[in-house]
């Protein structure tokens, strides 16, 4: 599972999910990549089971590229207790993914294998997805 070393505050907002990507909105380092077309948080199980899934199908063949990194705490109580006594304890890390994001990349596959990887896991993601490649700008 995915989450950060360290980090300054353990505790963080939950924020808001308004605009687009700004950053990482186009395939930089392999041939065909899974954008984000749907706002969500991506935990780091999530980004696990979709890397399982596509190394699984790709059969060792080609490259992969992560490109989002849960570095965001969710934190939880336990059922049923009272008000007060400060916030609950780090339940997971997610990552925070807006539209146009591009979240994972593929390299060194032929076209149908690479689709089918990034497709299968797209449905292991809870949000919308499109493929792109290279080409395309948005």
């Amino acid at each position: 599972m995915l989450q950060p070393k360290r980090v300054v505050h353990r505790y963080i907002h939950r924020g808001r999910r308004k605009g687009v990507s700004s950053s990482g909105n186009a395939v930089a380092f392999g041939d065909y990549g899974l954008k984000a077309t749907t706002s969500a948080w991506l935990s780091s199980r999530q980004i696990e089971a979709a890397r399982r899934v596509m190394t699984r199908y790709a059969r060792s063949g080609g490259k992969m590229w992560i490109r989002v990194f849960p570095d965001k705490s969710v934190t939880a109580r336990a059922a049923e207790t009272r008000m007060g006594k400060g916030k609950g304890a780090v339940e997971y890390w997610v990552a925070v993914v807006k539209p146009g994001r591009v979240m994972f990349e593929v390299a060194g596959l032929p076209i149908e294998v690479a689709k089918e990887a990034l497709t299968l896991a797209s449905a292991k993601l809870p949000m919308k997805t499109k493929i792109v490649n290279r080409q395309e700008i948005s």
